[in-house]
Order: C-alpha cells, then sequence, then structure tokens
C-alpha cells in the first residue's frame, strides 16, 4: 500500500510540475483582492497578467497598495511605469477613487473591471479593463 500511495503522490508532483512550465497556462501574480465592478466598455487586457506591470490596489476600507506593498496617495506621483493598472473595490468612494487618479494624471491609466462575458467552463478570461485618459489635452 505504501509502494501505490508513494507512486501516486510522484505523479501527481509531475503533474504539476508540468503545468507550471506551460507557457499557455496563466501564472497568478500576488497581489490584494478586491471586489471588481463591472463594465459594459471594458476590453480584453491580457498585458495586466504580465509580471513586471504596475497595479495600484484601492480596498473597500480604502488602504492604496503598489503591487502587495501598502503605500500613501503621494507616494504615486513617483511611479514611472506606463501604463498604471488600477485596481479599485466596486465599493470605493467616487472620492478615493479621484485621489488615486490625481495623483496618476501624469500616466496613462487603465481600470481593471469585470467583463461582461461568462467564461467557457474550465477556461480562463484575461483580465479586463478600460482605458482613461487623464487631464486635459
Amino acid at each position: 500500500m505504501k509502494n501505490v500511495l508513494g507512486v501516486c503522490l510522484i505523479a501527481l508532483t509531475m503533474c504539476h510540475v508540468v503545468a507550471a512550465q506551460d507557457p499557455t497556462v496563466p501564472v497568478l501574480r500576488p497581489g490584494i483582492s478586491v471586489q471588481l465592478p463591472v463594465s459594459h466598455q471594458a476590453t480584453a487586457m491580457p498585458e495586466a497578467d504580465q509580471q513586471d506591470v504596475t497595479v495600484v490596489t484601492i480596498t473597500v476600507d480604502g488602504n492604496l497598495y503598489v503591487g502587495t506593498r501598502p503605500v500613501e496617495p503621494g507616494e504615486l506621483t513617483g511611479l514611472t511605469a506606463s501604463p498604471v493598472y488600477v485596481k479599485a473595490d466596486a465599493r470605493v468612494s467616487s472620492q478615493q477613487l479621484l485621489t488615486v487618479l490625481s495623483a496618476l494624471s501624469n500616466h496613462q491609466v487603465v481600470l481593471l473591471t469585470l467583463p461582461t462575458v461568462t467564461p467557457a467552463p474550465g477556461k480562463l478570461l484575461p483580465p479586463y479593463g478600460v482605458s482613461l485618459t487623464l487631464g486635459r489635452r
């Protein structure tokens, strides 16, 4: 019985290693979880899943993060990445969102949203978002 269990564990480990090396399988990045709003104007933004993108998250309680690092709104002006992906909880106040968008006024900004489409069973959808133009033209 021990041998069968050992073989099963080895086979399971091998399957996991092979799946982890498959470039077509999306890799989940560490991040802060929020309840995203839904937008009918959102389009697929697969580039938001890249490892080197900058994601600013606003949680329902008003906490602000760049990646998984807590920050203050004033620190956002020092970001050099473009575009900046903003992942704001759907329950965040308009004022909190506007404070973040004002701090990012010199950046291209994409608001991440939930898509209105339903994925096929077993298929993951890329991130969806709405591109914004901030400031005067």
